[in-house]
């Protein structure tokens, strides 16, 4: 088979990436979510060893500031050095809500937790907004230079703002926050809106207040059900981009990357399997970049249970005993096999379900991951010395080329 034309993927990828967003060549975007702050050696051993370049993890207003204008970042400082001392560096999550500044509220329920109870109302009056603005402003300046992505909250649009969604009092709170962390340190890199799934009314919403003037790439959580593979995720993409396009300062358009902040499939009895779910997270990061997405969070790093029919205790890459799943040992090949090779399109030719995606390395040397959402089956590629045949699977493969 004959392959030409070539779909070229660089034009998909802003002009100009932002502040401190990575790189779109492999490792430098491959990131996981965790759930600790001190301690956990280990696991940042583990997560260091796979290939991670970025770990997300929540940064605690109410944790650091318990008395009112009073910082104590002690237990990031410790998170953060753990992360210097391993090259990896943090995506840190502003949020979520403060009882200094915030009453109790009968709140809908967040993922993990119980029916609806009370809970701090998230920040959405002045005097709250003000102050998640400096203390988010005052983290900016202490942890300057250390090469941290700041997010504006996580899934606002969701059961996170309590006491229920509101896309004009986050989009408030957005705004408020850049533009004090922009005047205190205007090197920092600002990322929002974490946003669950691809809610286009609330997102609108979001993008034409104008803040976007301050950010430097637009976060999403693209979730989707076991059944829809990472592939499908590529026209919600393409709409978000024209979106952000439309509403973005002149200055900025074709500049702001979208950036897949929070995405996994669980692998519970309902779930995927463990396959498919080692399957899917390579792919998801390969589609990320074929769709110009050069950061991917891999959500989670381990199971937080060990439930089998529990949809939130199996999303790891490892288990609870940070023994590997399929999962973490697909990652660790992918970064292995394509450590330092950037994307440079996708060969046309083939059958639509096949996806053979050319990379090259800064020596010119090429490699391709091919894999299909079709049975498996072998497709031979010619124009190349000697003529190349692939056996694709679900999992992605790799083969050099030339």
């Amino acid at each position: 088979m004959k392959l030409t034309a070539p779909l070229l993927v660089l034009g998909l990828l802003p002009q100009v990436l932002c502040g401190q967003i990575p790189p779109a060549v492999i490792p430098a975007g491959v990131g996981v979510n965790i759930h600790f702050v001190t301690g956990h050696a280990r696991d940042l051993d583990l997560i260091t060893n796979a290939g991670f370049q970025f770990v997300r993890m929540d940064f605690s207003w109410e944790a650091t500031e318990r008395k009112t204008g009073v910082y104590d970042w002690t237990e990031y400082d410790e998170l953060t050095a753990h992360l210097d001392q391993r090259g990896l560096r943090g995506l840190y999550i502003l949020d979520y809500v403060n009882g200094l500044y915030e009453p109790m509220v009968d709140a809908r329920r967040a993922v993990g937790e119980p029916a609806p109870e009370k809970h701090v109302a998230s920040p959405r009056h002045p005097e709250s907004v003000a102050a998640f603005a400096r203390w988010a402003a005052a983290a900016a300046v202490h942890f300057r230079g250390r090469h941290i992505l700041w997010e504006i909250y996580n899934e606002p649009n969701g059961g996170f703002w309590r006491p229920k969604p509101d896309a004009a009092e986050y989009t408030t709170l957005a705004l408020a926050t850049a533009r004090a962390i922009r005047e205190a340190e205007p090197s920092a890199t600002i990322i929002a809106p974490a946003m669950s799934g691809f809610d286009w009314k609330y997102m609108e919403s979001f993008l034409q207040s104008g803040v976007l003037e301050f950010l430097d790439g637009v976060s999403v959580h693209p979730y989707r059900d076991p059944n829809r593979s990472p592939e499908t995720v590529a026209p919600d993409y393409k709409r978000l981009r024209e979106t952000i396009d439309r509403f973005a300062p002149e200055s900025k358009r074709g500049k702001i990357p979208i950036l897949s902040g929070e995405w996994g499939y669980s692998s519970n009895t309902r779930g995927v399997s463990l396959e498919t779910q080692a399957a899917f997270a390579v792919r998801q990061q390969l589609g990320n970049l074929l769709s110009g997405v050069p950061l991917s969070i891999w959500y989670d790093w381990k199971n937080d249970g060990h439930d089998p029919a529990d949809s939130e205790q199996n999303f790891g890459t490892v288990k609870e005993d940070l023994e590997p799943k399929p999962a973490y040992t697909a990652l660790k090949t992918m970064t292995a096999e394509l450590s330092g090779y950037r994307l440079e399109r996708r060969l046309d030719g083939l059958a639509e379900s096949d996806f053979v995606l050319l990379f090259v390395n800064g020596a010119g040397a090429h490699k391709a991951a091919a894999w299909t959402l079709a049975d498996p089956h072998v497709v031979h590629l010619s124009g190349w010395q000697p003529e190349i045949s692939l056996e694709l699977g679900p999992l992605p493969r790799y083969a050099v080329v030339k």
